[in-house]
Order: structure tokens, then sequence, then C-alpha cells
């Protein structure tokens, strides 16, 4: 494992990120295994909330999809996304993460196309649409009116 990792892991044991991660996926009846780069994969995970294919909270990656799932580009957002989780030193991630995703549906009616966290985690890794702002999307003009005349 790479010293980053390693730090990583560290990190987010220590700013209890991932002991909350292994408390949410063990009440949500999800098996674990060690994964890459110092991950906790979480499979089997029983609820619907978070609305998402997998989520991570510290070094823990939690799915409730059968272990093939968390494979490559998508274990690398994850992985991003574990990173974030040391970076805001741990539980304020969760404000702040809820934050950008509510501004990001203002801003365009999606939860991740505008969310900062989900954009430096890889949208399309993650399996997210890019989405335009609600003000620049072309809107539909009444029957019998041109675009550009008055």
């Amino acid at each position: 494992m790479e010293r980053r990792h390693r730090i990583r892991r560290i990190a987010n044991f220590v700013n209890l990120s991932t002991p909350l991660g292994l408390l949410i996926s063990g009440i949500g009846g999800a098996a674990r295994k060690s994964g890459p780069n110092g991950l906790i994969l979480a499979y089997g995970y029983r609820y619907g909330f978070p609305v998402a294919g997998a989520f991570t909270i510290g070094n823990v990656v939690v799915t409730k999809h059968p272990e093939s799932y968390l494979t490559g580009r998508l274990l690398d957002h994850e992985g991003r996304h574990a990173t974030q989780w040391a970076w805001c030193v741990g539980l304020p991630m969760l404000p702040l993460y809820f934050l950008s995703l509510g501004v990001s549906m203002l801003i365009c009616g999606n939860q991740a196309a505008y969310n900062p966290f989900e954009r430096l985690a890889g949208l399309e890794d993650g399996g997210y649409p890019r989405k335009s702002p609600w003000w620049r999307r072309n809107r539909s003009l009444p029957e019998g009116i041109k675009k550009g005349s008055d």
C-alpha cells in the first residue's frame, strides 16, 4: 500500500469517520472485506438510504450490490471520497456534503452535477451525468414564435 493510502487510512480512523462507516455498514447487515488502497468494502447493505449505488464513509465503501459491483472506475471514485473524508477531518464532511448536494439540486436539479465533492471524485467515474444549470437550458418557446424574433 502506498504511503498516501496508509496516511488516509490512519487519518480516517483517528477522525472517527471509518469507525462510523463500520458501524453503519454493520447496522445495514453488510459483509465486509479488505479492499485495495486501505479501503474496506462492505457488500449487501440492506437499507435504501442513501439513494446511491455505493457510498463512502471514511475508508468504508458501502453498497447494496454484490462484490463484483465495486470495481474499476467506480472504486476509484469511492476511493477519492475516502480521501475527501480525510481532508475534511472526518465528520464535518457530512454537513458539507449535504449542503453541496442541496446547492447542486438548486443549480441543476441533480444531486451530483454541481456538487464539488462529486465533481472532484469524477462525475463519470461515479456514474453521474453532467447537467447544465437550469438558467442555461434551452427552453421551448410557445408555438409560432421563432428564436431571435421579437
